[in-house]
């Protein structure tokens, strides 16, 4: 199965705008948008719809989402992947072309439970 993703909203949404104008097939959503949770969801409710919708998230949140992750495994869940951003403010370039190499070259099960970074 092809890699699906979701920007968590302390990403610029131009990156899922600029994925798909570069690429219409990647499937990538940013929170916010139609079809994706709304702004101002939790994380936790963020983790779960990745679940169900089996969408990696990208995210550049440090802060909280490790425990949120970690609290959504001890509770007998799965995820499709998260992918974390080094830099606070990352060089949208960069992600773009990242998300389009992944979407490429991968398999959504390749990322199932794993947490990994993107620069």
């Amino acid at each position: 199965m092809k890699p699906r993703f979701l920007l968590d909203e302390n990403l610029d949404p131009d990156i899922a705008r600029e994925v798909r104008r570069h690429d219409p097939s990647v499937d990538i959503l940013s929170v916010g948008e139609d079809g994706a949770p709304p702004l101002g969801t939790l994380d936790p409710a963020i983790l779960d719809n990745c679940e169900s919708e089996r969408r990696i998230l990208i995210t550049n949140n440090r802060a909280s989402m490790p425990t949120h992750i970690a609290d959504h495994l001890a509770s007998g869940k799965h995820y499709w992947g998260v992918l974390n951003t080094r830099a606070r403010k990352p060089p949208i370039g960069q992600i773009i072309e990242e998300i389009r190499v992944i979407a490429g070259a991968s398999e959504a099960e390749e990322y199932y439970d794993v947490t990994d970074w993107i620069p």
